[in-house]
């Protein structure tokens, strides 16, 4: 009997423990949160405001037919965002779990068709498709990053949360002022084409000197600068009036008290004048 006894509670040890075996077996692991300040492979993680999100996305005038990439795409707020919009986007996290928990995020806001999320090093891979890039990344590796998106398409619109890309200004700044308590400065800047050169303009020649979007030169014998500001504008801090500049592929000048408008494709431009002169007016590289 003693024997007996003791196999019923060797049996009844058995089987608890295999209970708790199947049952520790079926608990789902719980899911990964992310936590501000976390480690990353070249920054911390540090979530955007969505307010900051929003405003970024309206300083590059996200539309349907663009196509977005966010380096850097954390939990995927910015993405989803833009899906929302209408816009596709596609994120690249180098976190495994984050991709994971933006991909989860996606399916729950009903944009997973076109809020995608890529697992690689945002330096091996190729945005040179995208209409917008959007990043909050340190000053250095925006530096990094700066030679690359210089060499994409005229017009693409590069969008950061609060670090510069130092000497070259922003095209445009925008606050988040209403619920944004730190990391509230959105900044823009959108590529300019390379106009660099001499052109022959009606009889005369237009060279140029190009910094990024600033340009400085001579019309024949006159040195252009930027448009006058209009009526009681105040010119803003970061379009100083001295200087004319490119937006992309469009480009604005003036010479003396006439207004060169116009857009750059390939080797010619054209546009119009206003001022002390009205008209159409084309120019052709030569050099």
């Amino acid at each position: 009997m003693r024997n007996r006894g003791k196999m019923l509670v060797v049996v009844a040890l058995a089987a608890a423990v295999t209970g708790l075996s199947a049952q520790s077996s079926t608990q789902k692991p719980k899911p990964f949160e992310p936590s501000v300040g976390q480690a990353g492979k070249d920054v911390v993680w540090v979530p955007t405001p969505q307010e900051l999100v929003e405003k970024m996305l309206d300083l590059a005038k996200l539309t349907p037919k663009d196509f977005l990439m966010d380096l850097g795409s954390g939990d995927g707020r910015t993405v989803i965002t833009a899906a929302k919009r209408g816009a596709r986007a596609q994120g690249v996290e180098y976190n495994p779990d984050m991709v994971e928990l933006s991909r989860r995020n996606a399916q729950a806001a009903g944009v997973a068709s076109t809020a995608t999320f890529v697992q690689a090093d945002l330096f091996e891979t190729d945005f040179s498709k995208a209409d917008v890039v959007t990043m909050f990344l340190l000053p250095s590796i925006n530096m990094r990053l700066r030679p690359t998106i210089l060499k994409m398409k005229p017009g693409t619109r590069i969008v950061a949360n609060t670090f510069t890309m130092e000497d070259w200004e922003a095209d445009e700044t925008a606050q988040a002022v209403k619920d944004c308590v730190s990391w509230c400065t959105a900044l823009l800047w959108v590529v300019p084409a390379n106009v660099e050169g001499t052109w022959s303009l009606g009889t005369q020649n237009l060279t140029l000197t190009q910094k990024f979007q600033m340009l400085s030169g001579t019309l024949g014998s006159q040195a252009i600068s930027g448009p006058p500001p209009a009526a009681g504008a105040k010119p803003a801090a970061d379009a100083p009036a001295s200087h004319a500049r490119m937006r992309g592929t469009g480009i604005t000048f003036a010479v003396g008290n006439v207004v060169y408008t116009g857009q750059v494709t390939g080797n010619t431009m054209s546009g119009t004048m206003s001022g002390g002169r009205t008209g159409a007016w084309t120019a052709t590289k030569t050099k």
